[in-house]
């Protein structure tokens, strides 16, 4: 050991130690051991006391033991604070101790936690050495919302051997856990200064708005807003401890539109929030989802082209959401015509309006002496003036005669019909049920001739298909079916079909529309039908052996009733079959098309994600959509458009139906349907005048003796007007091929003789065939009238009515003939005034010479039944053309023109001075002759003068008998004593001739 080392032994070890010394060794050792054995034990117990010492230094001098310390602290420190409160208390022990520095603790050590943090916060520190207790504290106050917990590890050591800690020893690492614990020293703060919200009146909400406060502090304690309260006082609503708000009682939008009232929050310490929060509560009036502008009454003006029919529509959902609408608009046509309004011409006038093929027979015609087919077929009245047939399906069935079949004969024809599945007021077949599917109804049944073999075909219905069965050759050629499934065969309602077969193409357009068939061939057993030309409508015949005769058209009661199969039980009108060509497309939707419908406004507008959908006959238009404003705005574009501009008037039944798809399927909204009606207002009824003809046509009878006679119209004029303006500008968005040419298209005038009919040996009505047959015009002269029909535009028919002549046969005897003009538009709807005609036929008196023309004048004298042939307002001749005067007495009328002036002169002073001798002149002139009526003014003309010099001669007369005369012209080289006398009647105004 060495010598500067201050070590402390035990005091019994020390009388052993001081013998060791120099010193003492030299004075003990040669005294105590001079013998040998004295000296080996003397070296022995040198020996023990040296192992002795060793032992007892190395006890004395070492620090065996470290620190010991609990693995794991839990600690809390308050906010804004530094001393950290652990659990279990800090403690540092070692088993050296009592021992001076090794049992004693000098420091601990804070190291980084599990993050790397803790240790720049924290230290620390040792109270007591001998006992190891020590203080964890924090370097600076800690803030509980910056970091609410921290982690570090400490460890203790020891002082090691000595004052400078030579081989001081440390303990295990302990975990310490820190809590701040949190001080309320926030207040709550609203996420929004100001809340708004809107509420339909008259109900109570769960919740109306949530308010919301949050605390800045990091404790549940005081971060938790614990409630919330209204500080307004006297307010219909409460809030709960979560911030929602609910109205205590139904809200009045009347009695106040807005609610305005301040909130409040506190936190579980109680503090209350720096600024508290305004909530604005809107009351709405109530809604109801649904469509609201709703108009039950909708009114369209003919010649008003595409009208809106819901401007102001729009859906109320009330704030549910939906992500799909769909509406159909529905509009009912059925009642209305044939389906819908249609051209109300007559179908052959509409088909040459179109454009169509001429030369179509028809089927079906009215039952006539000429077509007595029909005449057993029981008929329907129809509003377009057609004819319609009713069949039964059994009894009523119609033969077509061989002499109209025979024309029909050839692979390409086109058959068209009206038909009506059903019909009214008809009685159930008596040979099939009307609930049997199996069973077919047959429509037309066919064999015709065609070159030189015979094909059939039949048309026929089965449920709701419609089926050609079409046998180019009978005996050769098997059977092809053509087919087709439609909801128009089974409806109910009139369609119009026109079937046009270009075997072994054939097309079929319902209502104008076009449909593909499916094409089906048969093979199966099926009998060849025999090589014989015949046509039924309305069934189809069974084989040859089990023909029997028709009577009649029918099948009598008690007899054999399966002579016919597939009887067809519904309505039927206008069948027609046209042989050759078919008709285009556009010709077929001109013809049968319907004129009114619904329609939309503008496509390019229409809203992203909108769709529009108009069926074949736009009675049906589907809006589907997923936004309520695009929907909105496109519901305000169903437009109806009438094409025609002398719609039928009458009401059109609306209905919308509405669907809806909300996100929660249990809350969507269901909205009833609506109905409503279009009203067709009565069109303006177009004024047609015939003018340009005057009352009286007055000509020489030779004119009429001629072999073209005369015209009776030659200046007519035929102007048709409405009552007021109409919008013409609406009228160029008419897509109908026919809607300008309506307004101003005549079908019809008729010549119609007054009094008696025509003699057709004495006297006939000429028109001018060529100017018809180019004009396609139809004429039926009969001798009690003479009607031309067809439609066709107004200078037309002024064309051919300016040809009509009267002619007479020479010799007749005839001095007067009145005629009536009338004519008619849209097929007898509107009509003209009637101009009555009356005709003169002057007779030159050179003819009084012969014995017949005296008698003749004699009997016009002592007949004054006959009304006399007025010259005033007469269309007079040409002078110099029609003059009945001979060419040698033109001198001699030159000379008395001088004269003539003379006369008309002293004629008028004649007159008035008759008149002023009053009533006792006028009694003396009825002493004088009893010939004379009392009422009548006599005018003796002398007969040198010329008839169209007099025509300026008129008497003024006063009084009661107050009236117009004119003389009729004698010839020069009559005698000065005869002269004509005309006479009028004062009174009664009726004209008498003697």
């Amino acid at each position: 050991m060495s010598s500067n080392k201050d070590v402390r032994l035990p005091p019994p070890y020390t009388p052993f130690l001081t013998l060791l010394t120099p010193g003492c060794a030299s004075f003990f050792f040669p005294r105590l051991f001079r013998s040998r054995t004295s000296r080996l034990l003397l070296l022995l117990l040198l020996l023990l006391l040296l192992l002795l010492h060793l032992e007892v230094c190395q006890l004395v001098l070492t620090n065996k033991h470290k620190p010991w310390i609990e693995t794991e602290y839990q600690g809390i420190v308050m906010e804004n604070d530094n001393t950290v409160l652990l659990n279990p208390p800090l403690f540092a022990l070692d088993k050296d101790a009592p021992l001076h520095y090794a049992g004693e603790i000098c420091g601990f050590r804070v190291h980084n936690g599990p993050l790397g943090s803790g240790s720049v916060q924290f230290e620390a520190v040792v109270l007591d050495r001998s006992t190891g207790e020590g203080l964890v504290r924090s370097k600076e106050p800690l803030d509980c919302e910056s970091q609410r917990e921290h982690s570090f590890t400490i460890q203790a050591y020891d002082c090691g051997e000595g004052p400078d800690g030579v081989n001081s020893k440390k303990s295990h690492k302990a975990t310490v856990h820190v809590r701040v614990n949190d001080v309320n020293e926030f207040s709550p703060v609203f996420v929004e200064r100001r809340y708004e919200a809107s509420v339909p009146e008259g109900r109570l909400f769960d919740r109306i708005v949530r308010v919301e406060a949050l605390d800045a502090d990091c404790s549940p304690q005081y971060s938790q807003i614990c409630f919330y309260d209204i500080i307004t006082p006297n307010v219909p609503f409460a809030i709960d401890n979560d911030g929602n708000i609910k109205n205590t009682e139904p809200l009045d939008s009347k009695r106040q539109r807005v609610h305005t009232f301040w909130v409040t929050a506190f936190d579980c310490g109680k503090n209350r929030a720096q600024a508290d929060a305004q909530v604005v509560v809107t009351v709405k009036p109530s809604c109801k989802p649904g469509w609201i502008g709703w108009t039950k009454r909708v009114e369209y003006t003919p010649g008003s082209g595409s009208v809106p029919l819901f401007p102001s529509l729009h859906l109320e959902t009330c704030e549910e959401t939906v992500w799909n609408i769909q509406a159909t608009v529905e509009l009912q046509t059925g009642h209305i015509g044939k389906g819908c309004d249609r051209d109300s011409y007559s179908d052959r006038s509409v088909r040459r309006l179109c454009g169509a093929v001429r030369g179509e027979v028809d089927l079906l015609p009215p039952p006539s002496p000429a077509a007595n087919w029909t005449a057993a077929l029981p008929t329907l009245p129809s509003s377009d003036s057609s004819l319609v047939f009713s069949f039964n399906g059994s009894s009523h069935v119609a033969a077509v005669p061989d002499s109209i079949v025979s024309a029909l004969s050839g692979d390409y024809f086109t058959l068209q019909l009206w038909m009506r599945r059903g019909g009214a007021n008809i009685e159930p077949s008596t040979t099939q049920s009307r609930g049997n599917r199996k069973d077919e109804e047959t429509i037309i049944c066919s064999t015709v001739t065609n070159d030189d073999s015979y094909s059939h075909y039949s048309l026929s219905v089965h449920g709701c298909r419609l089926s050609l069965f079409y046998w180019p050759d009978v005996s050769a050629a098997r059977p092809v079916k053509f087919l087709w499934k439609l909801e128009q065969v089974c409806d109910s309602e009139w369609h119009h079909l026109s079937l046009s077969v270009q075997f072994p193409l054939v097309t079929l357009y319902v209502d104008g529309v076009t449909f593909d068939p499916a094409l089906i061939h048969d093979n199966g057993a099926i009998p060849n039908p025999a090589p014989r030309q015949r046509m039924l409508i309305g069934a189809c015949w069974e084989p040859e052996e089990k023909q029997k005769e028709i009577l009649n058209n029918t099948i009598p009661e008690g007899k054999d009733s399966v002579k016919y199969v597939g009887g067809y039980h519904g309505l039927l009108s206008g069948v027609t079959v046209r042989p050759g060509s078919v008709e285009p497309h556009s010709v077929v939707e001109c013809l049968y098309a319907c004129r009114e419908g619904l329609d939309f406004g503008d496509l390019e507008t229409l809203g992203s994600g909108m769709k529009v959908h108009v069926n074949p006959s736009q009675s049906v238009l589907v809006l589907e959509g997923d936004d309520i404003e695009s929907f909105n705005r496109a519901v305000q574009q169903v437009t109806y458009r009438n094409s025609l501009r002398f719609a039928t008037p009458g009401v059109r039944p609306l209905k919308l139906t509405t669907s809806l798809r909300c996100f929660n399927e249990e809350s969507c909204l269901s909205l009833k349907q609506l109905e409503g009606y279009l009203v067709v207002l009565q069109p303006d009824a177009p004024q047609i005048s015939l003018s340009g003809v005057g009352p009286h046509l007055a000509r020489p009878a030779p004119e009429f003796e001629g072999p073209r006679g005369v015209p009776l119209f030659p200046e007519l004029r035929i102007v048709c007007s409405l009552s007021h303006a109409v919008n013409t500008a609406a009228q160029l968005h008419m897509e109908a091929l026919m809607s300008d040419a309506v307004a101003h298209t005549l079908d019809g005038c008729e010549v119609q003789p007054l009094g008696e009919e025509l003699n057709p040996e004495r006297e006939e009505l000429l028109v001018d065939m060529d100017v018809m047959r180019e004009r396609g015009l139809e004429i039926i002269n009969t001798t009690a009238y003479i009607a031309i029909t067809g439609a066709e535009s107004i200078s037309v028919y002024e064309d051919v009515l300016r040809s009509v002549r009267y002619r007479l046969a020479k010799g007749s005897a005839r001095f007067e003939r009145r005629f009536r003009l009338s004519c008619s538009e849209m097929n007898g709807r509107y009509t003209s005034n009637e101009l009555t005609l009356e005709v003169n036929f002057l007779h030159s008196l050179d003819s009084l010479y012969h014995p017949s023309h005296l008698l003749a004048s004699q009997q016009q004298f002592l007949h004054p039944s006959h009304h006399a042939g007025e010259l005033s307002g007469h269309t007079l001749p040409n002078p110099h053309r029609n003059s009945v005067v001979p060419g040698a007495a033109t001198v001699i009328i030159m000379v008395c023109v001088g004269f003539l002036v003379v006369m008309v002169i002293l004629g008028v002073f004649r007159i008035r001075s008759i008149h002023r001798q009053g009533d006792s002149a006028r009694g003396g002139a009825k002493e004088g002759s009893s010939q004379w009526d009392d009422s009548a003014l006599t005018i003796i003309v002398n007969p040198m003068e010329s008839y169209e010099s007099r025509m300026g001669i008129s008497a003024d007369t006063e009084g009661e008998g107050e009236e117009d005369e004119e003389v009729a012209e004698s010839p020069d080289d009559v005698s000065d004593d005869q002269r004509i006398i005309i006479k009028k009647e004062g009174r009664d105004g009726n004209t008498r001739r003697y």
